[in-house]
């Protein structure tokens, strides 16, 4: 989710310069590989309302414990209760259109069974989990997933 640049000066000196692509894909790396390494809990930066409302869903759903915002008057910290639960996290990119008969295909093809994960969706109503948008009859865009 880094992509390099190359930065050409005057004196044809190269220094290389990091660019986050994808704040949410970031975010969800930090916590999966913090999970398998069996940390109890992990800094993710930088925040944005979309991180934040995906791992509010992830909480809810009881894959995290708690998780507290720290604004530093810049793009802001989060730092995540892990509790253990969570196997694989991950963001889906580009963000597929995905209408309501589409959904369960996409459950097939990204959870490991029926029972247990959730598929992200961005909406018209909202950032939902699958079962959400099922139940208010929407469909929407394709965030990510976590089980």
């Amino acid at each position: 989710s880094f992509f390099v640049v190359l930065v050409f000066f005057a004196n044809w000196k190269v220094t290389f310069k990091m660019v986050r692509m994808s704040v949410l894909a970031d975010c969800l790396k930090t916590i999966t590989n913090a999970e398998k390494r069996g940390k109890r809990q992990v800094l993710v930066r930088p925040s944005s309302k979309v991180v934040v409302k995906f791992l509010q869903q992830m909480q809810q759903h009881g894959y995290i414990g708690e998780f507290e915002i720290i604004d530093d008057h810049r793009a802001g910290k989060i730092v995540i209760e892990l509790t253990g639960r969570l196997n694989k996290c991950g963001v889906i990119s580009p963000r597929f259109d995905v209408t309501q008969d589409e959904i369960e295909k996409w459950i097939v093809n990204l959870l490991p069974s029926r029972q247990f994960g959730h598929i992200v969706l961005t909406t018209s109503m909202g950032i939902m989990t699958h079962e959400e948008a099922r139940r208010k009859k929407t469909g929407g865009k394709i965030l990510g997933f976590f089980y």
